[in-house]
């Protein structure tokens, strides 16, 4: 069955799906393969629950003419959600970084929401499933998308671009993420660059801060067809970065609920690409001032008498120390407290780099520091006075007893320390 036939029968079905345990009546259902599982196997199961048809690439599990036997599930699955791709004339803006992806998506997206009925990214669906799912998610009655692409190695974010196809594209940033993957920074680059190859070489428009050295080196390296330098004037000017991001704008000012001047950067882009698209700077500015994050994600949570700064969907280098340093500068009466934990990929860097946090919390004199994880125990040689734990009971526990009142506390760490479970201990 070639891919157009295949398209036919999307059209004629309600969705897609890859999770048997989350079928509707007539979707299409993708039997994806997993380290652990094998989703073939489960094809008849998605059948007896709705399923219209069910897409496989293993021959033993195909019982009727509903099973559509390819020759490898994922692939087919980002070749549909390209051809959906191309039969949509809309802009599609496409981004990526190491920091602030989802805060930046979400902003860009709300503010577009101003002007049009715009599709964006759901949750972290950025990667080589999560792109083609988000892509045959778009319908006809959408105006503009917005099409966040998440990697961990070089290639990634090649592959991505040429499933979705932007129009437009920017990069955060380019910081110590994943080292492991892309070999270091300059892979780091390298690898986000790839968004950049692909507008130059498709003649899109691309988006580049002007306070970005690594950003402006990268994008002085290729010829674009359009290229927008934002943060090049004084049009929007940050006022304050804590405990909120206050900035000014068309002459006048306005409070987010974000918090950091990397926040800020992430503000900046989401403005010059809603001017860019024709949204009023009232209803842009008024976009971003009404934005609230409630994804872990440069969170502040007020809990009895503690102000907690919850930052804890993901960390690297690079987000840890800019979150550190703004809670360093951050002004207020009560005690400062952090509570770090590990942050992973960094291969052999990752000691290192743990032993620099520690420097730059030193550098704080923060009233409390308590540490989570065994890369963290790096941090120790410069933070003798530091709580250690390497289980989340004893933290827990720990926390528990501790009862911090009156205190303003910094909550950072990767996704696989799961650290926000301790603000129900706070």
């Amino acid at each position: 069955m070639s891919i157009a036939e295949l398209y036919q029968k999307f059209k004629v079905s309600n969705g897609i799906s890859t999770d048997t345990r989350k079928i509707n009546e007539g979707v299409m259902f993708f039997a994806l393969k997993g380290d652990k599982f094998n989703a073939n196997s489960f094809a008849h199961e998605a059948l007896s629950k709705g399923a219209k048809y069910v897409v496989i690439d293993e021959a033993e599990y195909a019982t009727d003419e509903r099973c559509i036997l390819v020759g490898d599930v994922l692939y087919t699955l980002q070749k549909l959600a390209n051809y959906h791709r191309q039969q949509l004339s809309i802009p599609f803006v496409g981004m990526t970084g190491s920091n602030g992806k989802t805060t930046s998506k979400e902003l860009v997206a709300a503010v577009l929401s101003k002007k049009f009925k715009t599709y964006y990214t759901k949750g972290n669906l950025n990667n080589h499933i999560g792109v083609p799912l988000t892509l045959l998610g778009i319908d006809e009655s959408y105006e503009i998308a917005v099409i966040e692409m998440g990697a961990n190695h070089q290639g990634e974010i090649r592959d991505l671009s040429n499933i979705c196809e932007p129009t437009h594209g920017f990069i955060t940033n380019v910081g110590k993420a994943h080292l492991e993957g892309f070999g270091g920074v300059e892979g780091v680059k390298k690898g986000k660059g790839e968004l950049y190859d692909f507008l130059a070489k498709s003649g899109g428009t691309v988006f580049v801060s002007a306070k970005s050295t690594a950003l402006l080196e990268m994008a002085a390296q290729r010829k674009f067809k359009e290229r927008i330098d934002y943060l090049a004037d004084d049009e929007v000017v940050m006022l304050q970065d804590s405990p909120v991001v206050r900035f000014s704008a068309n002459g006048s000012q306005y409070e987010t609920h974000l918090p950091g001047s990397y926040n800020f950067e992430n503000i900046a882009a989401a403005l010059a690409i809603g001017k860019y698209f024709g949204v009023s700077p009232e209803l842009a500015n008024e976009a971003v001032s009404e934005y609230n994050p409630d994804n872990n994600r440069s969170q502040i949570v007020e809990k009895g008498t503690n102000s907690i700064l919850l930052d804890a969907y993901n960390a690297n280098p690079s987000s840890m120390s800019a979150s550190i340093q703004n809670f360093i500068n951050l002004k207020t009466d009560k005690k400062k407290v952090v509570i770090l934990g590990d942050m992973f990929e960094l291969g052999e860097e990752g000691p290192a780099e743990h032993r620099l946090i520690g420097e730059l919390v030193a550098k704080g004199n923060f009233d409390l520091v308590v540490l989570f994880g065994e890369l963290m125990t790096n941090a120790l040689e410069f933070l003798p006075n530091a709580f250690y734990f390497s289980d989340k009971f004893s933290l827990h526990n720990w926390l528990i007893d501790k009862q911090l009142k009156d205190s303003y506390v910094l909550i950072k760490g990767s996704r696989g320390v799961s650290l926000e479970t301790v603000v129900q201990f706070l």
